[in-house]
């Protein structure tokens, strides 16, 4: 600040009336008072008079920076962005304001006093007789991980009493609740240093299919080493094109935030780059999309060459058109003698270089494609058939390859472990050598730019003779998940090749529902990390290879007819 005018609804007041208000910007108040029953009494008057509500923001040095004026029913606190705030500190600011009428602060108060963060919020109530008759005040309260409950509000009250009986030592008491907020992060940052993310799902259909991307939100940022402690789903009729969840239910997850003092909204929809800078500014936390969640956790997973090239590109197809920016602060200017205009701007020259970096990124990925194509072409020539596992992340892909090949690939219980693609030399009952392949986990919705800059990894799957379409049998929404990698298979032009339904994790569900769902789907189950389950397994792998034609002709393109033997199901050739 400071704002040198009054603000607000001043529409059909006198030029007195307008004065008086300007009057109270020269009004201070004692450092440690909340405020002066003379400043209360002048605002009083005033909204009486003028039949308005009539505010303040006073600073801590007991200026009063801003007067704003309202109708009957409410006041609206004027834009505060220039006025400082971190974390661990509030506003600087505190709001008093009066009412003519109603019992105290509102809801739209309580919102106003976390959403910015101020001192402390404050109504006045206006007597018949345009005196003050109490004041109700409230301050926020330091978020603690006791906090399970959403009803549990980040708010406490000071005692309603008239403006001449209030004995609070404001000062002493800010010091003591920034003090209190600064010592809780500390503790809870000692104990933990990871981000705190909170989950929004927002949907226009069934609630079933909301609460199942919800539980795999929960999947992601905890492969994300992110902490969840909260989510929310909402169901709307239609999307909102600003805020994707609208103003009020905005306003709901920012006071949610801070009650469980979260660093991180993570939204499961991606936002466009507007809706990003909206929520942004409305709330000052970090703002996520699904699709920057598995960005980032491709980041950290990728190891080679390859699949670091293919993340950097993704990442950057995904951010040039969100690189934005608006001030004086992006204006690069040239210097020198001869200089004309204002030159290429900052947000110019970074979009520029991200073009130039996906160009040379497109070049180097068709060197390594053109790599790989040697070595595959160095396989073939072995005549060794080619069996790739495929899957929806986190079906056990990795653990399966580990325990055919007694290989160490790593194999870790959270989505995405596996980025870069590992063949192995596998041996089958019959003495046939195969080469089997461990690929990228597939999820839903899988992000255009992802699909694009893997293609040349899952190029791999095209040389196939065989999928092993690996399903986590234990999950409620397999069904779901074997429809998505069929979805990403079509995408890919891989549908016509010949796969089966393998279904991993069957110790987790008793044998009788096993059986029913292996029947059901024409599948057949397994324990990946027990040896002991996998024979029938490798015996209709061998069957299915060894069946004269199959390989050179294509049969069983699609999912192939299986029929059970004993306690096993083997492919018919």
């Amino acid at each position: 600040m400071p704002i040198s005018k009054v603000e607000g609804n001043t529409q059909g007041l006198k030029s007195s009336q307008v004065k008086r208000l300007e009057r109270l910007l020269a009004r201070r108040v004692p450092p440690r008072d909340i405020i002066t029953p003379e400043l209360a009494r002048q605002m009083t008057e005033l909204s009486a008079e003028i039949r308005r509500q009539v505010g303040v923001l006073i600073s801590r040095h007991g200026q009063v920076e801003c007067v704003m004026v309202g109708d009957a029913g409410g006041i609206v606190i004027p834009d505060l962005k220039r006025v400082r705030v971190g974390q661990g500190r509030f506003r600087g600011l505190r709001c008093l304001h009066t009412q003519l009428s109603g019992p105290g602060l509102t809801r739209d108060d309580l919102n106003d006093l976390a959403l910015l963060r101020l001192d402390l919020m404050g109504v006045i109530s206006v007597g018949d007789n345009g005196l003050p008759n109490w004041i109700h005040a409230a301050h926020l309260l330091p978020a603690t991980d006791a906090v399970t409950d959403d009803t549990a509000e980040p708010w406490a009250y000071l005692d309603k009493v008239h403006p001449s009986q209030l004995q609070v030592d404001f000062l002493d008491l800010i010091e003591y609740l920034e003090a209190e907020f600064a010592r809780t992060r500390r503790l809870r940052d000692a104990r933990d240093l990871r981000d705190r993310a909170m989950l929004v799902v927002v949907t226009t259909g069934a609630l079933a299919d909301a609460e199942a991307s919800m539980e795999e939100l929960v999947e992601l940022a905890e492969s994300c080493d992110l902490v969840v402690v909260d989510k929310l789903i909402q169901r709307r009729r239609e999307l909102d094109p600003k805020t994707l969840l609208g103003k009020g239910k905005l306003q709901e997850v920012i006071i949610r935030s801070l009650q469980h003092a979260a660093d991180v909204l993570l939204f499961d929809q991606d936002l466009s780059p507007a809706q990003v800078r909206t929520i942004e500014a409305a709330t000052d936390l970090k703002i996520l999309d699904r699709t920057q969640l598995i960005l980032d956790i491709f980041a950290q997973r990728a190891r080679s060459r390859e699949g670091k090239v293919q993340v950097e590109l993704a990442q950057l197809k995904y951010l040039l058109p969100r690189l934005a920016g608006h001030g004086a602060d992006m204006s690069r200017l040239a210097g020198g003698i001869g200089a004309r205009g204002p030159g290429e701007t900052k947000l110019e020259v970074d979009r520029r270089r991200a073009r130039d970096r996906i160009a040379d990124l497109e070049k180097l990925i068709t060197s390594l494609r053109s790599q790989r194509q040697t070595r595959r072409a160095q396989r073939d020539r072995q005549q060794l058939p080619v069996v790739s596992i495929v899957g929806y992340t986190n079906a056990g892909k990795s653990t399966l390859l580990n325990t055919l090949t007694s290989s160490e690939v790593v194999a870790e219980r959270r989505m995405f472990a596996t980025l870069d693609p590992t063949s192995r030399r596998l041996r089958l009952p019959r003495d046939r050598d195969i080469i089997i392949n461990d690929t990228v986990g597939f999820i839903r919705d899988l992000p255009p730019t992802l699909m694009a800059a893997f293609k040349a990894t899952l190029e791999e799957i095209e040389t196939s003779d065989l999928l092993l379409h690996l399903v986590d049998i234990a999950a409620p929404d397999y069904e779901r998940r074997i429809a998505a990698v069929e979805d990403i298979l079509a995408q890919l032009g891989l549908s016509h090749l010949p796969r089966q339904l393998v279904f991993n994790k069957a110790d987790l569900l008793p044998a009788e529902q096993v059986a029913a769902l292996c029947v059901r789907h024409q599948a057949i189950a397994i324990v990946a990390y027990d040896r002991a389950t996998l024979p029938p397994l490798l015996q209709s792998i061998d069957a299915w290879l060894s069946s004269p034609g199959n390989r050179e002709a294509g049969v069983g393109a699609g999912y192939a007819p299986w029929e059970p033997v004993g306690n096993a199901s083997v492919l018919v050739s």
